[in-house]
C-alpha cells in the first residue's frame, strides 16, 4: 500500500488521518482508494491495534507507532515478596507457620495517552527471595520484597509506578522458643500518574470499531482497574508441644484474580510453599513435619509483567 501525502504550506507531509464530510459533518475516513490504470488501489487505512506484547523481565526501551496515540496496559503488575520457612522447637509448646508474602500492585485495562513516535521506558518488578535462612528452630530470614514494575515515556512522562509486595518475617524462635512473632508481606501499592482514556473508538485487530470500554480481558476483567496488592496469609502459632501447623499462603495479585501461592502442608513429611505467579506473593513453609528437618521451606513471589498493544483512539 502506498503513503498518502497532502500539502501543507507548500509541503507535503504524510497523513496519519483523513477526513470526509458526510451530511455536513466531517468523519474519519477508514481506507481511501485511487483507480490507478483502471484498477482501484487501496492508498490509505487507518490504524488498527497493535498485537499484545508481554515484558516479564529486566528494563529496556520501545517505541510508539506513529499514528498510535494511546497504550492499552491490559495487564500490570510489581512482583510479588518472598514467603517465610516454618519453625519447629523442643518443649516451646508449640510451633511457628511460615507466613506468605504479600502482592504486588495492578492495572488491568487502563489505557493513557502517548505520543506517536515518543519511546517508552521500563522495568519489571522481580521476584521477591523466600525468607529461608536460618535453622529448623528459627525458620528463615533473608527474604525479599518484589521489584517495583514502571513505565514513562519521553513525552508523557511517568505513566505509574506498581510497587512489590513485602517479603514475610519474623521476630524471636530459638530450640526452646520463645514462639516466633509472624508478619506477613505487606501489599504493594499503586501509583498512577498518566492520563487516562476512558471515552472513545479504536479500530481493533479485526478491523471493527469498538468503545475503549470493551477493553476488559485483562485479568481484573473490568476496565480502567487499578489497586494496591495484598497482605499475604499468617497461620501464626498453633498450641502444645510437637502440634502440626501449614504454611500460609502469599497474598493474590489483580485484586484476588490470581492465586497466591500455597502455603506448604504439614502432612506426613510435609511440602513447601509454593511459588507465587505473576505478581502474587510466595507461600509460607510448615512446621512439625516427619524427618529432619522438622519444617519446610518458604517460597519466591511472582515477577511483574507488563501487557500492552498500541490503539489510535478517537
Amino acid at each position: 500500500m502506498a503513503n498518502t501525502y497532502g500539502k501543507v504550506s507548500g509541503t507535503f507531509q504524510e497523513a496519519d488521518q483523513v477526513y470526509a464530510k458526510v451530511s455536513g459533518t466531517w468523519e474519519e475516513v477508514d481506507e481511501v482508494y485511487a483507480k490507478d490504470s483502471g484498477t482501484w488501489q487501496l492508498v490509505f487505512s487507518a490504524f488498527e491495534a497493535t498485537s499484545i506484547q508481554t515484558l516479564s523481565s529486566g528494563s529496556g526501551t520501545f517505541s510508539v507507532p506513529a499514528q498510535a496515540n494511546a497504550i492499552h496496559i491490559q495487564a500490570a503488575v510489581g512482583g510479588g515478596g518472598g514467603g517465610a520457612r516454618g519453625a519447629d522447637y523442643d518443649k516451646a509448646n508449640g510451633e511457628s507457620a511460615g507466613a506468605g508474602g504479600g502482592s504486588g500492585a495492578f492495572i488491568s485495562d487502563k489505557i493513557f495517552t502517548v505520543t506517536g513516535g515518543e519511546t517508552m521506558t521500563y522495568a519489571i518488578g522481580s521476584a521477591g527471595g523466600a525468607a529461608n535462612s536460618g535453622s529448623s528452630f528459627t525458620g528463615g530470614g533473608g527474604g525479599s520484597a518484589g521489584g517495583n514494575t514502571t513505565l514513562s515515556g519521553s513525552s508523557a512522562g511517568s505513566l505509574f509506578t506498581l510497587t512489590g509486595g513485602g517479603a514475610a518475617s519474623y521476630t524471636g524462635g530459638g530450640v526452646q522458643g520463645p514462639l516466633r512473632t509472624n508478619t506477613a508481606g505487606t501489599a504493594g501499592s499503586a501509583t498512577i500518574s498518566g492520563t487516562a482514556i476512558t471515552s472513545g473508538n479504536f479500530r481493533d485487530t479485526d478491523g471493527t470499531s469498538k468503545a475503549v470500554t470493551t477493553n476488559t480481558s485483562g485479568p481484573d476483567g473490568t476496565f480502567n482497574s487499578s489497586g494496591n496488592g495484598a497482605v499475604g496469609g499468617n497461620n501464626g502459632n498453633c498450641g502444645g508441644d510437637n502440634c502440626r501447623i501449614g504454611g500460609s499462603t502469599g497474598g493474590a495479585s489483580y485484586d484476588g484474580n490470581i492465586a497466591g501461592g500455597a502455603g506448604g502442608s504439614s502432612s506426613g513429611s510435609g511440602t513447601a510453599g509454593s511459588a507465587g505467579t505473576r505478581g502474587s506473593g510466595g507461600g509460607g513453609g510448615a512446621a512439625q513435619v516427619s524427618g529432619s528437618p522438622a519444617s519446610t521451606m518458604g517460597a519466591t513471589g511472582g515477577a511483574g509483567e507488563i501487557k500492552y498493544r498500541f490503539l489510535k483512539v478517537n
